[in-house]
């Protein structure tokens, strides 16, 4: 049960901060929130041995048993892993906030409540082994990210990206709800677990591919794949510390760990290995290619994060082809290794990458590559930290992302050997793609860091004098560029630590255990490798390319707009915006004639189809009650009233027209034994048809253009489909009995269950007592409502009568 509670403690936390805010305003808001995600990184290392050796922890918190729907906290290696980056990245992110948010200008409540609803979301996204509850924490992280996105909401750039990030992650998430129902539908289970068991079983059923389609929908929108990266370079508007969170360890793997999860799954299938594979290097190319146009600092690293993001996404697409392999080629099984072990050395120096971004805004005033420059020997520290993540992320030793980056190029080599799904020939693409990608991540990597640090120091353009980031600030970047040199000397520490548990989860066809993955990192292979050789290929083409930087990098603006998927989001926002105000304000034209008749007219269509769909129309008068004469009589003095009421050309007589058509019905209540329904329905109508005299009285007589009323035929159609459904339902439900009726459950239950006497009474107050509690609460609500307008009418003459 502690293990599921571990999940909502930020969320419980958030609850509180307000009040903090509030009541102690004198201490930074983020100095309590700070003990939240340390608190969680020092319980979830507890687990750590353990997993490594191959242990599960699983608790469970029901939520909706009718329902098969439980909060289930699965830990092994693979969610272990990510929860130990979102706490721990997140106690980072937070020291950091707390230097970086003035506590007397910005809304720190606000920020931290939406951070740690965040940080609970993303909990629940890596640990649920429940589908539905999966989805629930997964839409929770689209949501509070949109808040988070739009912290500073009264810029237009912050609102527009927060919108836009929700709309396609938001979209992608229902898409991924729909490929969980499909595989439910398929294994008859919520559980990942059990559904990984029967996997062999699912590949043959129709609704697989369906379901496979469906659920990478939701993790490319979510970690920004190609064509859906677009939302990630417009959230770089929310304040740094959410983008060092975000978009560089949380929720932009919610996406990879999405897939990882479920390759055990969908691994069997050529469709998953494909579209998985070539959608991954397709965006590590695209996002490499366009990062070094990008002029704002954060612009190059949303771009970066993008291509970093397709490489993970191309390596666990890799990993999927060891399934058909059976462990025959070795370099395959470096995939989903290397998939895993750039997971963790991306969010060590992507977040420190961030927060020197988000330094040099805060100590310059700009965040515009063209404006800065020479400010290596102001800002020492910053540049130092920002040199060892940046060429980290170029893959250059000794530093942590050389290691993944030689063992990317590995299994995108390993691709071409493999003699099914057409790799023989077009896997050739794989390692070329790769290649060039790589090219452009260094350029864009020295171009962060040059371009800003060295150079000409331009103290004209910037806003404000420029100096060294407080210590408090420099803490979190430090340390994760301390992780950054520490992971290459120790990576074989870390791999079996972290990354071989991790793996074991992904590829459970091929490990047994974590010790089963028999994968050694090491900088130095004693040999010439081709991986070696493409390396020293990329630092002399990107080392050249570099310095040519302003020669070709013109090149990108001759990419007309028109063409940006940019461009065409916003052109079908607009058109939806123009399309529907239009629709909009066909129908609704403020009349509830018009209401009505769209309303009915749907009704009756969406029943009178499903009927016919159904083949559920049937007519059969057996066991019906013969018809007396009185009962004719009712009817027709019913048709009469209701004819009076609709036509009449005063209200006086609609009035009493209206009377015996309530009257009428309360005399077929008696007819068929319902006194208690006839006396409520006397009651009603007395009491109606007093307050309508009463009210009537006051107003003007019909006006002789209020009398004419036109003939219109679609309403007639209208009217007599209505009465034709009713009709119909009614002939329909009274032929055919599919259920028991649930009177007899009344009968049999009214005194055992309920404990009363009078069956009527106690459908009301117990059956359906909170139908009739939500009636009296309307009922109440607008007795409420009549006496505040009395009284408000009451005061107003009493303030005339004291002006005069």
């Amino acid at each position: 049960m502690l293990q599921v509670l571990y999940i909502f403690i930020p969320m419980l936390v958030a609850i509180l901060v307000p009040l903090l805010y509030k009541r102690m305003n004198n201490i930074h808001t983020g100095w309590f929130v700070l003990a939240v995600p340390v608190t969680l990184a020092v319980i979830y290392t507890t687990y750590i041995a353990q997993v490594a050796k191959g242990e599960v922890f699983t608790a469970e918190l029901p939520w909706i048993p009718s329902l098969d729907i439980s909060i289930i906290s699965y830990l092994d290696g693979l969610s272990l892993l990510f929860s130990l980056l979102i706490t721990g990245i997140g106690s980072l992110v937070v020291l950091y906030s707390i230097f970086y948010l003035d506590k007397h200008k910005e809304k720190l409540h606000n920020f931290y409540v939406y951070l740690l609803l965040f940080m609970s979301a993303m909990l629940g996204v890596v640990q649920s082994d429940h589908l539905i509850t999966l989805y629930f924490f997964w839409e929770l992280t689209s949501i509070s990210s949109f808040l988070l996105i739009g912290y500073w909401y009264n810029r237009d750039a912050s609102r527009f990206g927060a919108l836009k990030s929700m709309m396609i992650t938001v979209g992608g998430g229902l898409m991924m709800l729909g490929g969980f129902v499909l595989l439910y539908l398929m294994g008859g289970t919520y559980s990942i677990r059990e559904l990984i068991v029967m996997a062999p079983n699912l590949v043959d059923q129709p609704l697989f591919t369906w379901s496979l389609v469906l659920l990478l929908l939701g993790a490319f929108t979510k970690s920004a794949q190609f064509p859906f990266y677009i939302w990630l370079p417009d959230a770089m508007e929310a304040p740094t510390p959410v983008s060092a969170y975000l978009h560089s360890a949380t929720m932009v793997k919610a996406g990879i760990y999405l897939v990882a999860r479920f390759t055990p799954i969908f691994a069997a299938s050529e469709l998953w290995v494909w579209l998985v594979t070539g959608v991954g290097i397709l965006t590590l190319f695209w996002g490499s290619f366009f990062a070094v146009k990008q002029t704002d600092l954060k612009g190059i690293l949303a771009f970066s994060t993008v291509s970093q993001l397709g490489l993970i996404m191309s390596l666990l697409g890799a990993s999927a082809v060891a399934f058909h392999a059976n462990g025959s080629i070795d370099t395959i099984k470096f995939a989903a290794f290397a998939a895993i072990f750039h997971l963790i050395n991306h969010a060590t120096f992507k977040g420190s990458l961030f927060m020197i971004a988000g330094i040099v805004d805060h100590e310059t005033g700009t965040r515009d590559i063209r404006k800065l420059g020479g400010l290596m020997s102001i800002m020492p520290i910053s540049f130092t930290v920002a040199a060892i993540g940046s060429l980290s992320m170029a893959g250059l030793p000794p530093f942590n992302g050389f290691l993944s980056k030689e063992m990317f190029l590995t299994a995108m080599l390993a691709l071409q050997k493999f003699e099914f799904f057409g790799f023989e020939t077009w896997g050739a693409l794989f390692p070329i793609v790769a290649w060039i990608a790589s090219i452009f991540t260094f350029i864009y990597s020295f171009y962060f860091v040059f371009r800003t640090f060295n150079g000409n120091y331009k103290p004209e353009q910037l806003p404000h004098k420029p100096h060294e980031a407080p210590i408090g600030m420099l803490i979190s970047p430090m340390l994760l560029a301390a992780l950054v040199v520490t992971i290459f000397f120790i990576p074989n520490f870390i791999g079996n630590t972290f990354v071989k548990p991790a793996v074991q989860a992904i590829q459970p066809f091929l490990y047994d255990s974590p010790q089963a993955v028999d994968i050694h990192v090491s900088a130095w292979h004693g040999k010439i490798t081709p991986e070696l050789l493409m390396t020293i290929g990329i630092i002399i083409v990107g080392v050249l390319l570099f310095v040519a930087l302003p020669k070709w990098q013109g090149m990108y603006q001759r990419f007309p707009q028109a063409l940006t998927l940019n461009n065409a989001y916003d052109k079908i926002m607009q058109g939806l915006d123009v399309g529907l105000n239009r629709l909009s304000r066909r129908y609704m034209t403020g009349s509830m004639r018009h209401y009505l008749l769209y309303m009915f007219s749907g009704i009756t269509i969406i029943v009178i189809g499903s009927l016919l769909v159904k083949d559920a129309f049937n007519i059969s008068f057996q066991g019906a009650s013969p018809i007396n004469l009185y009962e004719i009589i009712l009817i027709v003095v019913l048709l009469i009233g209701t004819a009076i009421t609709i036509l009449a050309k005063s209200r006086l007589t609609a009035i009493i027209g209206l009377g015996t058509v309530g009257y009428t019905v309360a005399l077929f209540f008696v007819i068929f034994n319902a006194p208690d329904l006839a006396l409520t329905q006397l009651v009603i109508e007395t009491i109606s048809v007093a307050l309508f005299l009463l009210a009537f009285y006051h107003l003007p007589k019909l006006g002789k253009r209020e009398e004419r009323m036109r003939f219109q035929l679609n309403r007639a159609i209208v009217s007599i489909a209505v009465g034709v459904m009713v009709t119909l339902v009614a002939l329909s439900a009274h032929s055919q009995k599919l259920i028991p009726s649930i009177a007899k459950y009344y009968e049999e239950t009214v005194y055992s269950l309920a404990g009363g006497g009078n069956i009527v009474n106690v459908i009301l107050v117990d059956y359906r007592g909170f139908d009739t509690l939500f009636e009296i609460t309307v009922l109440g609500i607008a007795g409420m409502a009549i006496l505040a307008m009395i009284k408000l009418r009451m005061n107003r003459k009493e303030n005339t009568h004291e002006n005069k």
